[in-house]
């Protein structure tokens, strides 16, 4: 097993089409996770999602999560980013990352598609602003 960098562990979330399970705190103190599509953008970590849904409603009312992005066959590895997430309702950022992870998950063809789907009022930015990544690859080496 092999300890990751942070530079490393930005390029492990950013490759491919890996989903991430995001984790959040419910205002009673329970946790709650989510897969998310999500794209890296420098070191935070962004997605999109409903103003209503839990991890919305959730990130509100106390910002910190943790989103854990895994690779389920040999030789295994995994990136965990940790922070505190800052929301926007701008549209045009909505439409942005709406975009560009219609893009990642879906192909650049369909990636416009996947913004004006995606991209909507209502929708909105979440940004993690991460903190400290915990990274591990060849786990089962």
């Amino acid at each position: 097993m092999r300890k990751l960098t942070d530079e490393q562990c930005l390029a492990f979330l950013a490759e491919g089409t890996r989903t991430g399970t995001l984790a959040t705190v419910r205002p009673d103190g329970r946790p709650h996770a989510a897969p998310v599509w999500f794209v890296v953008d420098g070191r935070d970590v962004v997605f999109t999602t409903w103003h209503a849904s839990v991890k919305a409603r959730n990130l509100a009312a106390d910002p910190r999560a943790s989103l854990a992005v895994d690779i389920q066959e040999p030789p295994y590895g995994f990136v965990v980013a940790e922070g505190t997430v800052e929301v926007s309702s701008d549209p045009a950022e909505v439409r942005r990352i709406a975009t560009a992870a219609g893009g990642r998950y879906m192909g650049a063809d369909r990636a416009a598609e996947y913004g004006a789907r995606n991209g909507v009022e209502g929708e909105l930015v979440m940004r993690l602003r991460v903190e400290r990544f915990i990274g591990r690859d060849d786990v089962s080496a």
